[in-house]
């Protein structure tokens, strides 16, 4: 089985310090890294390492960060023929502080090669979802690229998963009838819905108004509360994976991963759902974007292992 992701690939510069930084507060870093990633480049990764074929679609620079990028791609078995290098910009790069005791992060991205992706990028969209189950979308890239991806994955017959990350103000209308699954984290969900979530009453209203402007599913990801989900017949209450988190960067690309591996297999959509909260979890656990991306075998044994808090129903 095979999926396409659409979307960025930047190099993540990371820095992990002892306490995130207040607006206009300096605070002393401790490690520096520089690391692939780029939510589109994750979600490849993420669904290589899950047993299935990716082929990610977008662009670079071409300079060193974008040769990195692909070559690292390339090595992990995503297929790369989609991936253009742009003369012009820069590769996109990510500003990533990680707080080391609690694992959150504040990240602050240049679009770079991505904010060229567009209409001239769609053939090579078109090659990619031949054949294959699922289009992952993210935010990273514009908006008209974003939209126009979907509308071809829907005349093409391909499911739709988009990673509303970063979110804008609002989504375009036609948008959410285009998508078969939004998953916002509860920060976005906030901004899409129009109003602040602080409880998983306010993550389940938000997920069933954004559901009602016409996604077929929306999941509101919560982090160390789980996620809920409310699709057209009713709400589904996916409970977390208790874990020490040591870096959050990656969880939601894993999420979506494992979301999109279950569907593919044929499992329902809250068991793929939970695929996606251990993907998740498992992900945190170690630091790096990418490093942290589990593998089949690693996500299998985790969740023999694990029990999710059966509080949660369905």
């Amino acid at each position: 089985m095979s999926m396409c992701i659409f979307g960025s690939l930047n190099m993540d510069l990371v820095i992990r310090t002892l306490q995130l930084p207040l607006p206009g507060e300096t605070v002393q870093g401790r490690e520096f890294e520089t690391i692939p990633g780029g939510k589109g480049a994750n979600q490849a990764i993420a669904v290589q390492r899950l047993g299935h074929s990716a082929h990610m679609v977008g662009r670079v620079g071409d300079d060193p960060h974008g040769q990195e990028l692909v070559a690292h791609l390339a090595r992990e078995g995503v297929e790369v023929s989609g991936i253009s290098a742009s003369p012009l910009i820069p590769t996109g790069v990510a500003m990533v502080i990680v707080d080391e005791a609690s694992g959150d992060n504040q990240i602050v991205v240049f679009a770079g090669a991505n904010s060229l992706v567009g209409a001239g990028d769609l053939d090579q969209l078109r090659t990619g979802l031949a054949g294959v189950d699922m289009l992952l979308l993210q935010m990273e890239i514009p908006m008209p690229a974003v939209v126009a991806a979907a509308r071809l994955a829907k005349e093409m017959g391909v499911k739709v998963i988009l990673d509303p990350a970063p979110a804008p103000v609002a989504l375009p209308d036609e948008l959410y009838g285009l998508v078969d699954i939004l998953t916002p984290n509860q920060t976005e969900a906030s901004r899409l819905a129009g109003f602040n979530i602080n409880t998983p009453t306010g993550a389940q209203r938000a997920a069933e108004k954004l559901q009602r402007l016409g996604a077929g599913a929306v999941v509101v990801t919560l982090g160390e509360a789980g996620a809920c989900c409310a699709t057209g017949d009713g709400v589904l209450q996916i409970p977390p994976f208790s874990v020490l988190g040591i870096d959050a960067t990656g969880a939601g690309d894993a999420f979506n991963a494992a979301l999109a591996v279950g569907l593919a297999e044929g499992n329902s959509l809250y068991e793929s759902l939970i695929w996606g909260s251990a993907s998740g979890a498992l992900t945190v656990t170690k630091a790096g974007a990418q490093n942290g991306l589990p593998t089949r075998g690693e996500l299998e044994e985790f969740m023999s292992t694990h029990v999710a808090d059966d509080t949660a129903s369905h």
